[in-house]
C-alpha cells in the first residue's frame, strides 16, 4: 500500500492510474460511514467483478470473526503501552447513536450537528457543475473557516487539480452565490460585497455602500459616521443611514448565517446524525479505544469467478471485463487508503485530544489542520476531506462532529458560558468588555469583539437582553 505522501502530493508528470488512485481515494476519503456505504453498494450493483462476502469479517485482513468480537490479531498488532488503541471495526462491533453497547444513553445526550456548512451548501450547487467542479467545490468547501472565509489562495486548488485559474474563479462564484450568500469569499469585505451585489436594485445607494465597503471598514466598525460621511462625500447622517443598512442586511461573515440568529437557529440547517463514524471508549485501565465504523456487514473483495471467467473471455467482451476488473482493484485499493488515513488521524487527535475526549469541552486544545498534516506527511487538504461530515461518539455517550477536535475557540467560549451562568448567582451582568477582563484572568486574552462573537455562536444575548430577562 502506497503512504500516504506518496499519493497525497501529486506531481504534474503523474502516470493516469497514479491519478485516478489519488482523485477516487479523495473523494472516498470526504465521505462519512452512511455515505460511503452508499458508494459502495453502487459499485456493487454496477460492477460485476466486485463481491460482497456475507458474514462479520474484519474490515482489515479479512479474518472470520465472532459476532460482537473484534478482531484479535489486528489489535493486538497495534497494542503498545499505554497509547490508544485505533483500529477499523465492523458496523455493528456494538456502539451506535442509540447507546453504547446496549446501554441507555445519559440523559443529557445531543445528537452531534456535523460539519455541515460544505456539505449544505454543495447540494445546493452540485447540479449545476460537472464532476472535475464538483471535485474543486468540494475541496473549497472543505478548507473554510468558523466564519465561512477562504484560508488558502485559489491558485493553491487551481495547481492542485491541474486547472486553469480561472476555472476555480468560476466555482467560487458559483458557490458565493448559494445560501449563505458570501460563502468562500477571500475576505469580510469581499463576502459584504457579494451580498451586496446581490440586493441588487433593492439596494439603497448601492455604489456609496460599496464604497463605504471597500474603503471605509474601519469607520464602518468605529461608528465614525463623520469621517465616514467625508469619505463618501455625503452628511453625517446619510453617512449612519448607509452604515445602518449594511449593518443590517450584511454579514462579514457568512457561516454565522449557517449558525442562525440569536436564539433562532437556521431551520435550513442539515439534520444531526443519527450514527457516529467513529466510536471512543475507556477501559477500566483508562486505555481509549477508538473505533473507526466501517459501514458493510460483510468483505468486499474482488469476486473469483469472474477472475476466472476473464481467461476465457469472449473477444467483445474481454476489453470490458478487463476495465471492470481493474476498477474493482482500484476501489479496494483506495477504500483501504482511507481507512488507513482517518485511523493514523485518529491515532494521533486520541493522544493530542484525550482531555478533552474523557473530561469535556473545557479540556480542548487548539490545533489545526495544518498541524497534523504536517505531523501526518500529508496535505492540509487531506486532514479536511477526512474531517468534513464525520461524527465521533464520545465515552460519555454524546456525540460531537469531528471537525470539533479542531474547535479552536470552543475552550473559550465554554469558560464564557460559565461566567454568564454564574451571572446569576452573583446578580451582576457583565458587558462584552467586563467578559473580556474576566476571560483574559482565565489567560484567555481576546477582544471584545470577539467576546461579542462566541456570545452570538453559542446563541447567548447581549448584556443588555440578559439584564432585562433578569429583572
Amino acid at each position: 500500500m502506497a503512504l500516504p505522501s506518496q499519493i497525497l502530493y501529486p506531481g504534474a508528470q503523474q502516470r493516469p492510474q497514479a491519478t485516478a488512485h489519488l482523485a477516487q481515494t479523495m473523494s472516498l476519503l470526504g465521505l462519512n460511514a452512511q455515505e460511503l456505504n452508499a458508494r459502495i453498494e453502487a459499485a456493487l450493483a454496477e460492477n460485476p467483478a466486485l463481491e460482497l462476502l456475507e458474514g462479520r469479517h474484519c474490515p482489515s485482513c479479512g479474518r472470520t470473526l465472532r459476532s460482537g468480537a473484534s478482531c484479535q490479531a489486528c489489535t493486538q498488532a497495534k497494542a503498545q503501552g499505554d497509547e490508544p488503541l485505533v483500529f477499523l471495526a465492523p458496523t455493528d462491533s456494538g456502539f451506535s447513536a442509540e447507546g453504547r453497547s446496549g446501554e441507555e444513553l445519559p440523559e443529557d445526550y445531543t445528537g452531534a450537528q456535523p460539519e455541515t456548512l460544505g456539505t449544505y451548501v454543495l447540494r445546493q450547487i452540485a447540479t449545476e457543475l460537472d464532476p472535475l467542479e464538483q471535485e474543486i467545490a468540494a475541496h473549497i468547501l472543505t478548507g473554510l473557516d468558523e466564519d465561512g472565509l477562504l484560508t488558502f489562495p485559489l491558485l493553491e486548488v487551481a495547481r492542485y487539480h491541474h486547472v486553469p485559474l480561472v476555472v476555480v474563479e468560476e466555482v467560487v462564484q458559483r458557490i458565493q452565490q448559494a445560501d449563505p450568500l458570501g460563502v468562500a469569499s477571500s475576505s469580510p469585505t469581499e463576502a459584504l460585497l457579494v451580498q451586496l451585489k446581490s440586493l441588487g436594485n433593492q439596494a439603497p445607494n448601492a455604489e456609496l455602500c460599496a464604497k463605504a465597503i471597500r474603503e471605509g471598514m474601519t469607520m464602518l466598525g468605529k461608528r465614525q459616521y463623520a469621517e465616514l460621511g467625508n469619505l463618501l462625500g455625503v452628511s453625517k447622517a446619510k453617512a449612519e443611514q448607509i452604515a445602518d443598512f449594511i449593518t443590517q442586511n450584511l454579514s462579514p461573515y457568512p457561516a454565522r448565517a449557517h449558525w442562525g440568529n440569536l436564539g433562532t437557529p437556521n431551520a435550513d440547517a442539515p439534520s444531526t446524525y443519527s450514527r457516529p463514524d467513529i466510536a471512543i471508549r475507556q477501559q477500566e485501565d483508562q486505555r481509549l479505544v477508538v473505533e473507526v465504523m466501517w459501514p458493510l456487514r460483510g468483505l468486499l473483495r474482488v469476486n473469483p469467478l469472474f477472475q476466472q471467467a476473464l481467461r476465457e473471455a469472449p473477444e467483445d467482451k474481454a476489453e470490458q471485463w478487463k476495465l471492470d476488473l481493474e476498477q474493482a482493484n482500484l476501489l479496494i485499493k483506495c477504500l483501504a487508503q482511507r481507512n488507513h488515513t482517518i485511523v493514523r488521524l485518529m491515532q494521533i487527535l486520541a493522544v493530542l485530544q484525550r482531555h478533552f475526549i474523557t473530561a469535556g469541552d473545557a479540556y480542548l486544545k487548539p490545533i489545526t489542520r495544518a498541524s497534523i498534516a504536517d505531523e501526518l506527511g500529508v496535505h492540509e487538504s487531506t486532514i479536511s476531506r477526512a474531517v468534513s461530515g464525520k461524527s465521533v461518539q464520545l465515552p460519555s455517550g454524546k456525540i460531537v462532529p469531528l471537525s470539533q477536535f479542531f474547535d479552536r475557540s470552543l475552550h473559550i467560549r465554554t469558560a464564557l458560558k460559565q461566567i454568564i451562568r454564574a451571572e446569576t448567582q452573583e446578580g451582576k451582568t457583565y458587558s462584552d468588555t467586563k467578559l473580556a477582563r474576566l476571560l483574559e484572568q482565565q489567560g484567555f486574552a481576546i477582544a471584545r469583539r470577539t467576546v461579542a462573537k462566541y456570545r452570538m455562536m453559542e446563541n447567548i444575548e447581549p448584556a443588555h437582553m440578559r439584564k432585562a430577562q433578569a429583572a
